[in-house]
């Protein structure tokens, strides 16, 4: 039987391209994903032609920025998405009453300032918002919008609805007062940045759902000027931006949807854009050694995990000691060194500066040794044949290679993958239980914990047994660890949330309940010199809160 380390080699060869360009070598291992032909081509387009424009992609219009993204998002509508990848559009015209900042600190924002109180058995949250805080259109910011982005977000028609499951009511006493009524705390709400977004009741109601979706109307630091689905999105400086700091924005920002890797690095390289976000991790240290070039490789807020069918009392899997084979089984070490070229942060069940965090609590080590050992005492001793789910998407880097290799060191300890290649929207039916047969085997999954982290949203979908905006979407089924979730959601004090959230990833960790975690992706962006960009976390990473052309 080969070992684990010949069939990661074999699910991702290590070829290594030789490239010749005068007047020296340059040797690196080959991408996932990007072909000996493309990687040569990139290097070539990168290394050996002309050196960068000075003044970037327009040099005719020098307080215009092109920026390349690699996905484009589909909805604009804060009050209706969840998805962490339509924020990168929705935060740079919608905002919330707080914020985090690029030293990933809670700030107020839109609210002035806010406090807690208990009314009867109430939970309340009072809210003043800042004056004079103008939308797009004109319009003044009131209490009555944030009323109106309430009942839209808490509508059944809304996949938001449950970042207010414990909200009754919201009570205006002013254009710059409310009330928010709870039932029970919510400590996620705050998580949310207190989750409601600011949006425009006159104008919402004036164009109904397709007119937002065609013309985004925000608080936020950018105006929509245009859109051309699967192409570009323009956008202005909002000069009555309450935040002030025009300073820090260029005027206009140009932002082109090219999803081919080799396209998008060759529109920075010839001078086309001037920021490019998705750098392939096999590309980001030759980046940062390129002059005239910044990198930034920033922490996604998705964790990335093996997701174990453990409901199914016929599979093997609902046997702990196979959970636990799996974990064994698996070098994520060196998956993330060779798979994602290091761009990623190992973790046993939350990253660093997360809530829950545990220093003490140590990822399964590899040991295939002991993974065999494990399955032939729980029955399985020349292993079983199993689906294993592949997601196939551009939102993290390589991630298709990284479910390719995990299931290769399955199959070296004898747990033997029939692989199914899923795109993102088939993967996530399968992962929520929305297809029949339902998920049979192993599913490589992620869940958004945030930044700062806060696991307990991404666990009550993938470890709680049922979820409020979802319905049953969970593998895993356990009145204990649904009691747990539930308990810390509704626990505010920041020190006994602590103590429990790490008691649940310990239990989490012990019997791999909710799946295997692996890593949290690393994501780099490359800019130019002649830009000054200062990341802020929301919109992972790519809200545009500071960009402008630098002085000269």
């Amino acid at each position: 039987m080969p070992s684990g380390r010949d069939c990661l080699t074999a699910a991702r060869p290590y070829n290594r391209v030789l490239v010749h360009i005068e007047p020296h070598y340059v040797l690196h291992t080959r991408q996932p994903g990007l072909s000996r032909a493309r990687l040569a081509i990139a290097y070539l387009l990168l290394v050996v032609a002309p050196s960068l424009t000075a003044h970037g992609a327009s040099p005719d219009q020098s307080d215009e920025i092109v920026i390349a993204f690699a996905v484009e998002p589909n909805r604009v509508d804060p009050t209706v998405s969840i998805g962490g990848l339509n924020e990168r559009f929705i935060t740079l015209f919608y905002e919330q009453l707080a914020n985090v900042d690029p030293e990933r600190n809670r700030v107020n924002w839109l609210a002035e300032s806010w406090s807690q109180s208990t009314r009867g058995g109430d939970h309340v949250v009072s809210v003043k918002l800042r004056e004079g805080v103008k939308f797009h259109n004109g319009d003044t910011l009131t209490s009555h919008d944030f009323r109106y982005a309430f009942e839209r977000q808490r509508s059944a028609a809304s996949p938001a609805a449950y970042r207010l499951r414990y909200a009754r009511d919201l009570v205006v006493h002013d254009d710059h007062r409310f009330d928010i009524v709870f039932e029970r705390p919510d400590a996620l709400f705050f998580h949310w940045n207190l989750a409601l977004w600011a949006v425009p009741r006159r104008y919402y109601e004036e164009v109904g759902d397709a007119g937002v979706q065609a013309h985004p109307v925000g608080t936020g630091p950018w105006k929509f000027v245009s859109r051309k689905a699967r192409e570009e999105l323009v956008v202005e400086r909002f000069e009555d931006y309450w935040n002030g700091g025009t300073e820090r924005r260029a005027k206009r920002l140009v932002i082109k949807i090219i999803p081919e890797d080799t396209t998008r690095l060759a529109a920075f390289r010839t001078g086309r854009a001037d920021w490019i976000d998705a750098l392939p991790t096999a590309l980001v240290e030759e980046f940062r050694g390129m002059p005239g070039v910044r990198v930034a490789s920033l922490p996604t807020p998705n964790n990335l995990y093996l997701g174990m069918n453990a409901i199914d009392p016929a599979s093997p899997l609902s046997d702990v000691r196979v959970r636990r084979a799996v974990a064994h089984a698996i070098d994520v070490d060196a998956i993330v060194e060779h798979v994602v070229n290091g761009q990623a942060i190992r973790t046993a069940q939350v990253a660093p500066g997360s809530v829950g965090y545990d220093p003490n609590l140590a990822p399964y080590p590899y040991d295939p040794a002991r993974a065999r050992a494990l399955l032939a005492e729980a029955g399985y001793p020349r292993g079983f044949d199993i689906n294993c789910y592949n997601m196939t998407t551009p939102r993290e880097a390589n991630i298709k290679e990284v479910g390719e290799a995990a299931y290769a060191f399955l199959g070296a300890v004898g747990i033997r993958c029939r692989i199914v290649q899923l795109e993102y929207g088939a993967w996530a039916d399968v992962l929520r239980r929305r297809t029949r047969p339902e998920m049979d085997g192993i599913i490589s999954a992620m869940g958004e914990q945030g930044l700062p982290g806060d696991p307990i949203s991404a666990w009550s979908l993938h470890l709680h047994s049922w979820s409020e905006s979802r319905g049953s979407v969970s593998y895993h089924a356990d009145a204990r660890f649904d009691q747990l979730l539930e308990t810390a959601r509704t626990t505010l004090d920041p020190t006994e949330r602590q103590t429990l959230v790490r008691e649940i990833a310990r239990r989490k960790h012990e019997e791999l309940a909710g799946g295997l975690p692996t890593y949290r992706p690393l994501t780099a962006f490359a800019w130019r010199d002649t830009i000054d960009f200062r990341p802020w976390p929301a919109g992972h990473w790519r809200s545009m809160q500071e960009i402008r052309r630098a002085a000269r």
